[in-house]
């Protein structure tokens, strides 16, 4: 419901998990057939040369040092921001104001109610319920709009289709005391608190 770039999370997750493979794979072969490591030796060996020719040819007039280094600092600098612009991009989307409207009345005015009031009486009608194991509500901006997203793991045995009406009413209830319909989304979901939790009975 947020702007997590997911997609782009799950293809990051995938190469990374590539590669670590890969490494994983290389070690073991390293370790277990000699002939691998003859390969990484002499393999290891030409492409140092090839880095240790290219930073000599590439030496400041007069001094020691190669240009190349200044090459690899300021792409290592694009890489940590492009690392922060993504961290920035993770649970975008979230929303501090539920209702801003403008009152026209005989003392024209704003009113301004915070997700947080929601979020707070939503959180507490819930808890204490014997068929929950855990709920959370949020409140996102979704084109422009604000929405709650509130997510509830029934306890096993109980009927989702009864939750969510139940759910679905406490939400009515708070419509009616805001004033205003507010989109939301239901999650029903399940867990370890669910699965390994303290069953109890629901009347």
């Amino acid at each position: 419901m947020n702007n997590t770039p997911r997609l782009l999370n799950r293809i990051l997750i995938g190469i990374l998990g590539l590669k670590l493979l890969a490494i994983g794979v290389l070690l073991f072969l390293l370790a277990s057939v000699p002939a691998v490591g003859i390969w990484w030796r002499d393999w290891s060996g030409g492409v140092w040369s090839i880095w240790r020719g290219l930073f000599e040819r590439t030496r400041f007039s007069g001094r020691q040092e190669s240009w190349l280094w200044l090459v690899i600092a300021v792409l290592l600098l694009v890489v940590i921001g492009v690392m922060v612009a993504w961290a920035a991009q993770q649970g975008k989307g979230r929303a501090n104001l539920l209702v801003g409207e403008e009152d026209p009345g005989d003392v024209p005015g704003n009113v301004r109610i915070g997700g947080g009031v929601a979020e707070q009486a939503l959180r507490a009608a819930l808890a204490g319920r014997p068929d929950l194991a855990g709920a959370t509500v949020a409140t996102y901006e979704i084109r422009g709009e604000p929405a709650l997203k509130i997510r509830v793991q029934p306890r096993q045995g109980v009927a989702p289709h009864t939750l969510a009406a139940e759910v679905s009413s406490l939400v009515e209830a708070l419509d009616a005391v805001i004033g205003k319909r507010t989109p939301v989304l239901i999650h029903i979901g399940s867990g370890a608190r669910s699965r390994f939790g303290r069953a109890e009975r629901v009347r």
